[in-house]
């Protein structure tokens, strides 16, 4: 198809790539870090009954009281420091939408979750790409010059982090914190693993911290189809996300769903328990296989063959129907693939293709 030379698009757009996850057919998925199950059934059957009561003809509730009165109790903090979107990835976009944009800059810690330099770009936000150790661990020392070399409006930081699955110190945190605080600019603490993980950055949020913390529901609420995440941050942050975000932009649907999940919180514990303890039954069998892996805090691991061929180790696990992420091409993972934690049946599967692959 062509297209008139007369309507380029802005620069620093022209030379991006969009951010894909393959979509195969293959028996076992396990390369978006998706929930093996779906939710309760007493939630669908809510969700049904709760479906015939919607005025179709009606727009939703716009600022989505509801749905964020239920978070605000779920999490305890107050509904006013509460903000729901359609999925994690638009309360990031609403946050450098309202903080970022251009002469302003966002700092990462590669290797990270690439939709936070990605969403920056699109919101005409400059990107300055800090590194990671060797073990991918983050030195706070480092972190904090970078802070105080760049003077970043939003610093991002992912815990455990995606696609390493490391969970950052809580000193490390209260570290960038202290020196974010100090520009001024605001930290994004990016846990839509949060739940895997015992420690959480939502307890330092108040109204006198420049702090942010992103959560979803695609993850250990079985809900990816939803497309529904939120933010806990100081009321005054979520003010001015409401500012950038569009009109109605959380349909009646989506916010009935939101708040009926939250009944079922032992439901979704039980899974992330669950969960858990397949990740270290995975983790286990994978010492026993020519890989490198990293320690996770989160419903996936990273791993590297020793071959160093991830693309053939990849292709040998399609052609057995499995599906996992190729993370070849991100910034210093060369070789490297990432398995989400399946069902037990699914990951027996994938153990038994990839040990058929490496040997």
């Amino acid at each position: 198809m062509s297209r008139p030379d007369r309507l380029p698009v802005r620069d620093s757009l022209a030379l991006m790539s969009g951010y894909h996850s393959p979509q195969l057919d293959v028996a076992v998925r396990l390369n978006t870090n998706e929930s093996p199950v779906p939710p309760p059934d007493g939630w669908a059957k809510a969700l049904r009954a709760a479906q015939a009561q919607i005025d179709w003809h009606r727009y939703p509730d716009r600022g989505a009281h509801e749905l964020r009165a239920a978070l605000a109790e779920h999490e305890r903090v107050a509904p006013e420091q509460v903000f729901a979107a359609n999925g994690s990835n638009e309360v990031l976009q609403c946050l450098l939408l309202a903080f970022g944009g251009p002469g302003r800059t966002a700092l990462t810690f590669e290797p990270t979750y690439a939709l936070h330099s990605h969403i920056a770009r699109l919101a005409a936000t400059e990107v300055v790409a800090g590194e990671r150790l060797e073990d991918f661990s983050l030195d706070a020392d480092y972190a904090a010059d970078m802070v105080s070399e760049h003077r970043p409006a939003v610093t991002f930081l992912c815990s455990p982090n995606n696609p390493t699955g490391m969970v950052e110190p809580p000193d490390t945190v209260e570290r960038l914190l202290a020196e974010v605080s100090a520009l001024p600019g605001l930290l994004l603490m990016d846990e839509a693993y949060g739940q895997f993980d015992s420690h959480t950055a939502v307890d330092l949020v108040d109204e006198s911290r420049s702090l942010a913390v992103a959560r979803t529901y695609s993850k250990t609420w079985s809900m990816a189809a939803a497309r529904l995440g939120y933010l806990i941050a100081p009321s005054w942050v979520v003010a001015e996300l409401d500012k950038a975000t569009l009109p109605y932009h959380l349909d009646a649907f989506k916010q009935i769903a939101g708040r009926l999940a939250l009944a079922y919180g032992q439901q979704m514990r039980d899974r992330v328990a669950s969960l858990v303890g397949e990740r270290e039954r995975i983790a286990a069998a994978l010492d026993g296989l020519p890989v490198e892996q990293w320690a996770s805090g989160a419903n996936f691991i990273l791993f590297r063959p020793c071959s160093g061929d991830g693309e053939g180790v990849w292709q040998g696990l399609v052609e057995r129907s499995v599906l996992v992420r190729n993370c070849s091409s991100w910034p210093r993972l060369d070789g490297c693939l990432r398995v989400t934690v399946g069902t037990p049946s699914e990951n027996d599967a994938f153990l038994s293709a990839l040990s058929e692959v490496l040997t």
